[in-house]
């Protein structure tokens, strides 16, 4: 199975960043580098999840594709804050947290998907949040500042900084990491100043 593999990956690319949480993250991935993950079903995203992960970009999505099915892709565990039409743009893995297949209390990590030329609005939450780009591109809003991010690029957020994503013609795959509180209870949507 492509799992350890896939969980090296991600701890290497995690223990890049300069952050206690990245490093506590990392060591819970490689420490749980022969977890067995079940089987699971196709998300109903899983083509665009598919095509994203062939995408030239870090090597670890590509150990995404090879692993896909064995990754429980699924709405996010904050969709129920979220309006129904973005479980159709979007699909999360959660790997580490709470209820996750590597259990952890206090930080969560896992993938991140979003199909082509379509925007998450903007919203915050008061976890700390760590974005890196493994494939495609993305139109990155953070508080007032819009920026494009690639494959290999990084975002951090501290606390409740409002945030919203336009992917690119080809989506794109990231990995994410929270720390500090990692509740879903301050989960919040935004108005768009801009609409």
């Amino acid at each position: 199975m492509l799992l350890p593999d896939l969980l090296h990956a991600l701890a290497d690319l995690t223990g890049t960043e300069p952050r206690a949480a990245a490093a506590a993250t990392a060591q819970a991935l490689r420490a749980a580098a022969e977890t067995d993950f079940p089987r699971q079903p196709p998300s109903a995203l899983s083509p665009g999840i598919l095509q994203s992960a062939a995408l030239p970009g870090h090597p670890a999505a590509r150990l995404i594709r090879e692993a896909h099915k064995w990754l429980p892709w699924q709405d996010s565990p904050a969709a129920a804050l979220q309006p129904t039409d973005l479980r159709a743009i979007k699909s999360v893995v959660t790997l580490l947290g709470p209820g996750a297949p590597i259990p952890s209390r206090t930080l969560r990590f896992g993938l991140f998907y979003q199909a082509p030329n379509t925007t998450y609005p903007l919203h915050a939450h008061a976890a700390a949040e760590t974005y890196t780009i493994l494939a495609g591109s993305v139109h990155w809003q953070a508080a007032d500042r819009r920026f494009p991010l690639t494959s290999g690029e990084a975002i951090h957020h501290p606390p409740n900084l409002p945030h919203a994503m336009r992917a690119g013609a080809e989506g794109f795959l990231a990995a994410w990491r929270w720390s500090g509180d990692i509740g879903f209870d301050s989960y919040r949507m935004l108005p768009d100043p801009d609409v």
